[in-house]
């Protein structure tokens, strides 16, 4: 039964080689279905029972704007996604996924599809369930509380006063005497609730705080689900990242967390280049799946996309909302894309360092901030550079609330180290500079370093025999290398290893002009932290002036 529905018809046209309308997860996803619907997954199968059961729950429910039952108006992304929360079940005849993560784009019918799923899981769920949503503010949580109502009103055999009741803050299935409640991050605790099934709305407006507390209240029920949905967000440190990151890399293989179902409806990497949402369509169907079949949609974001091409302002919102495609910070200040440096990432090859000689750039900020440095070189016109951050040990907690960014992630992945205390300890920084030769087998040319807070370092690192040049932080200076680092970005010809740190501080980098339009990155005026951007910046001067000049070039004052 299952076999020849909607579902399975969907999974096996997203599969499709030549299907270049759906982007790579959502295939991979689409194929580890049609792998349990065919029996080869030895932990889960297809429940036809429960199939056949949701079928005629749908059947019975109507759509309120369309007359039609659900079962004749559902689209295909959501056949997929309901049958496979609702349908795979577990050796134990449990339901097998316990996290659903949809990352899709605005105008989708998102709030609308979480309504069904809200409705069907009062419906089918054990006696006295509860089911919460959690949503950024009351008015957002709200409106999945109005979808629910407005299917049920819509739905006679549902408007029923014996099968709904709709209250005021709530609503409750007698039939099963279970009861949903809609949240808000921005006035309600979600602490002391147990929910046997959640739905975050909007994640990326949120941080993990109302997710991670849904989670812990379900610790002790068997049979548990939390659904995750959002567009993309020009904000770091939102939620949605680190469920994205953690459905990729389970479709992946790099993770063991089968009980996870994702959707990610956002654009593959080669349509990130070239600034190819201007004109490729691809672009949008990979992160609307509704346009695909529906030409009034598709037409309305296309023409929101030439504006977007044609206005700066609308630009933000266009990309993040309706291509899924992360954007931030290109203002009149905006030093560059963030899509056009992640374009530049490589693989990490320590060996490949080895008897290059490289310069190193370092940012001493003050002793309780964010400090970096960085090594960079250059390779047939490419500029290699790997980079490091170091945090105060005592203010790593404080920095990732404050910040909103996780440091014991980026610390666990070794690209930023927490040292000294309540301050930097300098003394880690220095030693560890020290030891980048025989780490790595680097040949360390020269130190470019800020003079402030970096005298004493320096006078260290001489003495050692290490050779440090000043680099007078300076727009007539900096606007070299700055433009030099940019135009290196734009061309592909700058390379980096994994490093989220260092996307961060390209998201955040802001740029300012002098009178004689020099441009230069400005702490002041940036988004956050830009240690690790200038720390590069100040590598790169040094590169640029030995191939400009050769090693006798004098610093600029």
């Amino acid at each position: 039964m299952v076999e020849s529905g909607p579902a399975v018809a969907y999974a096996r046209w997203c599969t499709a080689r030549s299907n270049h309308k759906v982007p790579r997860y959502v295939k991979k996803q689409a194929k580890q279905f049609l792998d349990i619907v065919a029996g080869k997954d030895m932990e889960a199968h297809i429940d036809e029972r429960a199939y056949a059961r949701i079928c005629n729950l749908l059947r019975i429910m109507v759509h309120p704007d369309i007359g039609k039952s659900l079962y004749d108006s559902l689209e295909d992304y959501a056949w997929l996604l309901i049958t496979a929360v609702f349908c795979v079940k577990d050796n134990e005849n449990r339901r097998y996924y316990n996290t659903a993560v949809l990352e899709i784009a605005r105008k989708n019918f998102k709030t609308f599809n979480a309504a069904i799923i809200f409705i069907l899981l009062m419906l089918t769920e054990p006696q006295f369930s509860r089911f919460f949503s959690v949503a950024p503010d009351l008015k957002l949580s709200s409106e999945l509380k109005l979808a629910i109502r407005k299917i049920i009103k819509s739905s006679p055999l549902l408007a029923d006063d014996g099968v709904f009741r709709v209250l005021r803050s709530e609503i409750r299935c007698k039939l099963t005497d279970s009861e949903y409640t809609p949240l808000a991050y921005s006035q309600d605790r979600m602490d002391g609730k147990l929910a046997n099934a959640f739905l975050a709305d909007e994640a990326g407006a949120m941080d993990s705080y109302p997710i991670e507390a849904m989670r812990s209240s379900q610790i002790t029920l068997k049979s548990k689900l939390g659904i995750i949905i959002s567009t993309q967000y020009p904000n770091d440190g939102n939620a949605m990242i680190d469920e994205i990151d953690i459905a990729k890399k389970t479709l992946d293989g790099l993770l063991d967390n089968a009980r996870r179902f994702a959707l990610l409806y956002e654009p593959d990497d080669e349509l990130l280049t070239n600034d190819q949402w201007e004109n490729n369509d691809f672009v949008i169907y990979q992160a609307n799946p509704v346009a695909v079949n529906n030409k009034d949609v598709f037409n309305a974001i296309r023409d929101m996309r030439a504006m977007a091409v044609l206005y700066e302002n609308k630009r933000e919102n266009f990309l993040c909302k309706h291509c899924n495609i992360k954007y931030k910070g290109l203002g009149v200040e905006g030093y560059v894309d963030i899509n056009k440096v992640k374009a530049c990432r490589i693989e990490d090859n320590p060996n490949w360092w080895r008897g290059r000689r490289v310069y190193l750039g370092m940012d001493l900020s003050q002793t309780d901030d964010n400090t970096a440095v960085a090594m960079v070189t250059e390779e047939d016109g490419v500029i290699y550079a790997k980079v490091w951050g170091f945090v105060p040990a005592d203010k790593v907690a404080y920095k990732s609330k404050k910040e909103g960014v996780d440091y014991k992630r980026l610390i666990a992945q070794g690209v930023c180290f927490a040292c000294g205390d309540e301050v930097i300890g300098y003394d880690f920084v220095e030693q560890f500079i020290l030891e980048l030769q025989d780490k790595l087998g680097v040949v360390i040319v020269q130190v470019g370093y800020d003079r402030y807070n970096a005298i004493s370092t320096v006078q260290k690192l001489e003495a050692a025999g290490i050779e440090c040049v000043e680099v007078r932080q300076h727009s007539s200076v900096l606007h070299s290398p700055t433009k030099l680092l940019q135009e290196k970005i734009l061309s592909r010809k700058f390379a980096y290893n994994e490093n989220r740190m260092l996307e961060i501080n390209f998201e955040n980098a802001r740029c300012t002009e002098d009178t004689n339009r020099n441009k230069y990155v400005n702490k002041k005026r940036s988004a956050g932290k830009v240690d690790m951007v200038v720390a590069i910046i100040n590598g790169v001067y040094l590169q640029e002036q030995e191939d400009l000049y050769g090693m006798d070039f004098v610093i600029q004052t």
